[in-house]
């Protein structure tokens, strides 16, 4: 019996599927791109969809073509540098899935697959699948901080009581990787989702609150000079989210930001 289950698990892992890829291909963010086909036989269903551009670039490389550039770092669902639109959704079929965590088997034999970038003015194309999130960082370090005494004389995170409710609130919201599926995802190219989650996970917590007015201002205006939409609530943004980031941080955000503006001294 054990042997019979040995065989049907080796029969599953051996399947191939042959699939047809459509691939933006865009030399840098002055030139024109356009989608290019490739055929791409033999792929295995436990392979990553990183693991396949990787099978499809070596193919690339052995008929004197340039590779696909696309960008990725850990693998692993955490750093959000992996992001592509699959066949028309941010990081693919699956829910609450990065591209790296997409599998091969998600996909039958004979399929074809469109891949292309994010698509924002805020995110403008490096080259093929990548492009530039760096208003992502712009944005964060305008405020997404905790101005922190290292003088030695820092008391310990712990030693602060916290409601039980606002530290698994601030939790949820700092799983954010800021990925950009959200803004790929909005038909407005709004970033409230990702500036929403960064505001909260500190003016959740007694650290964040001394700086929440300015945190908010400072991080709402700088979304809007990178040149991101502004949100009117479709919602997308959350349902594509790989993290599953609520649309209550952007309310959240709104409140702070009306309240900062009405206490505002300037």
């Amino acid at each position: 019996m054990q042997k019979e289950i040995t065989s049907k698990q080796e029969i599953m892992a051996s399947k191939f599927i042959n699939i047809t890829l459509k691939v933006w291909r865009q030399k840098n963010v002055e030139s024109k791109g356009t989608l290019e086909t490739y055929a791409l036989d033999k792929v295995s269903t436990d392979s990553s969809f990183l693991e396949m551009l990787d099978q499809l670039n070596e193919q690339l490389i052995q008929d004197k073509k340039s590779p696909v550039a696309f960008d990725h770092d850990c693998r692993e669902g955490i750093c959000g540098s992996c992001s592509l639109f699959i066949n028309g959704r941010a990081h693919g079929p699956q829910t609450h899935n990065t591209t790296c965590q997409l599998h091969m088997r998600s996909f039958n034999d004979g399929d074809t697959i469109y891949i292309e970038p994010w698509r924002s003015k805020a995110f403008p194309i490096i080259k093929d699948l990548i492009v530039d999130r760096s208003a992502f960082d712009r944005i964060q370090q305008s405020g997404g901080f905790v101005s922190v005494n290292t003088s030695g004389n820092t008391m310990d995170a712990n030693a602060i009581p916290i409601p039980k409710a606002d530290a698994d609130s601030a939790f949820e919201a700092a799983a954010c990787i800021g990925c950009g599926a959200c803004v790929a995802s909005c038909k407005n190219s709004s970033a409230m989702l990702f500036v929403g989650a960064k505001v909260s996970q500190y003016s959740l917590l007694p650290q964040g609150k001394v700086e929440a007015k300015t945190r908010v201002q400072n991080m709402v205006r700088q979304m809007d000079e990178e040149g991101f939409g502004n949100c009117t609530n479709t919602g997308a943004c959350e349902v594509e989210c790989p993290k599953g980031i609520s649309l209550e941080n952007i309310a959240r955000m709104n409140r702070d930001f009306l309240k900062a503006n009405l206490n505002s001294d300037k």
